[in-house]
């Protein structure tokens, strides 16, 4: 029996997972690392940490493997956060300046000066995205700026930049190797998205040199082989994989039209389209879905919200109405609805399709009667509410209608809130046994790259349902509900824009 170690690092915390051949997780860690706000709209990162945390969680995995018998790790996947940038030293393996964010605003101003200068046409054609900091292009402009002597360092040659899946590939083969693979790429909005290279148009409007940027690979093959001081012996790394693309992989999304949605920090929803990319003419991403081996690129139409499960932690840590995140669900079952309490949680603005990065949250409706209940009912709302949004753009775009919404990640263990996002979509959502699909595709990507599996068709007998939810919301209830979400959210963009 070969095994399987995937490395899924996320927004919030580090996980490492070995799956046996037939993709079942056998042993896991996990380790949550320090999220870092030094101004308002600021997210940063400690990458040092988030590689430490990488490390300890593979070995301690791996330990546990070894603790209940014999393992035989035959190749090692990663996942990671996509569009989160870090800047190091080649030479010491060092950071430079802390990690900037996906969520990170810092570059509003910059990237609205950009639109106002006609540039978002030509980004959108080239790259597939809009103009907006989510992407990696304008915090690596800003760093290269900041930072001491960056811009000179950069062009001799003697600094590395990268998405994580770069940082922790240079770090795990000892700085042997500055790669990444086309669906990070894609996040950067520096690559075209037709050829899957580097754009020297797009690289020239930011200000980026090409040195410092990391080669181009597939998303399942051979990214270099781990220093076999790190995890007891050498492992081939044969995978690395957006989080987000990693999921759509791993719910088997792979004929067009398959959409699934992955409720984290974030929230974000993937339809498979195919060899072709599917351009938006509602604000939503064409972006690279994965590319195995020689195969030609595939793609993948998307729509992202940034505080989905963030909102609960909200709750958790900043308002402290609840102790753990799962504590929400019995508090919001102590209610019945929210009882006209609508709440945006803009808290680094507004993903698709609205795409405001000023907006910031609000809280709507409340009244003398509001309670804890009625604001954790609100909370899960407003991450169905979000949902429903991105599901509405994208059945505009493709024409067709969505019949079953496939989902994942953390927070769609709630009950409540897949049955709230099955009444608000009309749409049947279906969670599977495996809710962290994003290390399963990233597993079965590396499977396929070290040659476990022949091809994808010897995958489609791993996923199993867990439940399907069905809408029961009457046509009424929703419509008024959707009304009210949809004039909270107008009333946040307005206020922002005053």
């Amino acid at each position: 029996m070969k095994h399987l170690l995937a490395i899924d690092q996320g927004t919030t915390s580090s996980r490492a997972i070995i799956y046996d051949e037939h993709c079942h997780p056998l042993f896991s860690a996990q380790k949550e690392f320090h999220q870092s706000f030094p101004q308002p709209g600021w997210v940063e990162h400690d990458a040092t940490e988030i590689w430490q945390s990488v490390l300890e969680t593979s070995r301690q995995a791996i330990a546990k493997a070894e603790a209940a018998g014999t393992i035989n790790l035959a190749a090692l996947g990663i996942t990671n956060q996509r569009e989160t940038i870090v800047l190091w030293d080649r030479k010491t393996g060092e950071p430079v300046a802390p990690a900037i964010v996906w969520q990170d605003r810092r570059t509003s101003e910059f990237m609205s000066n950009l639109r106002e200068g006609g540039k978002e046409p030509l980004i959108q054609q080239k790259a597939g995205i809009l103009l907006d900091p989510y992407f990696s292009a304008s915090k690596l402009h800003w760093l290269l700026r900041q930072v001491p002597q960056a811009r000179a360092r950069a062009e001799a040659g003697e600094l590395a930049a990268g998405t994580i899946d770069s940082w922790l590939i240079f770090k795990l083969t000892a700085g042997r190797h500055h790669v990444t693979d086309v669906t990070n790429a894609s996040r950067t909005m520096l690559m075209n998205l037709h050829r899957g290279e580097w754009d020297s148009e797009l690289m020239a409007l930011f200000d980026i040199p090409a040195a410092i940027l990391p080669r181009i690979l597939p998303t399942s093959g051979h990214f270099g082989d781990t220093d076999p001081a790190l995890l007891g012996k050498s492992l081939p790394i044969c995978s690395a994989v957006g989080d987000q693309q990693a999921a759509l992989f791993g719910q088997l999304c792979t004929s067009p039209g398959l959409v699934k949605c992955t409720y984290g920090t974030g929230c974000f929803m993937l339809s498979f389209t195919g060899s072709d990319p599917m351009p938006s003419s509602n604000r939503l991403l064409s972006t690279v879905a994965w590319k195995i081996g020689d195969e030609p690129l595939q793609y993948a139409l998307e729509g992202s919200v940034f505080t989905g499960g963030a909102a609960v932690q909200w709750l958790r840590d900043n308002l402290k109405i609840i102790e753990t995140a799962a504590d929400i669900n019995a508090l919001a079952s102590q209610v019945t609805d929210s009882d006209g309490l609508v709440i945006v949680p803009a808290f680094t603005g507004l993903g698709a399709p609205h795409w405001d990065p000023t907006a910031r949250g609000a809280i709507f409706g409340i009244s003398r009667g509001t309670t804890a209940a009625h604001i954790a009912h609100a909370t899960l709302e407003s991450i169905a509410f979000q949902v429903t949004d991105l599901l509405d753009a994208m059945e505009k775009d493709s024409g067709h209608r969505v019949t079953t919404l496939r989902v994942d990640g953390g927070a769609s263990a709630s009950n409540l809130l897949m049955q709230m996002q099955a009444d608000l979509l009309h749409t049947k959502v279906e969670r599977p046994t495996n809710l962290e699909t994003t290390a399963l595709g990233a597993a079965m990507m590396a499977g396929l790259g070290v040659g476990l599996w022949k091809n994808q068709e010897e995958l489609t007998d791993i996923r199993a349902v867990d439940r399907l939810f069905r809408p029961n919301l009457p046509a009424k209830e929703r419509l008024a509900k959707l009304k009210l979400w949809r004039k909270a959210v107008k009333r946040t963009k307005k206020w922002a824009s005053e």
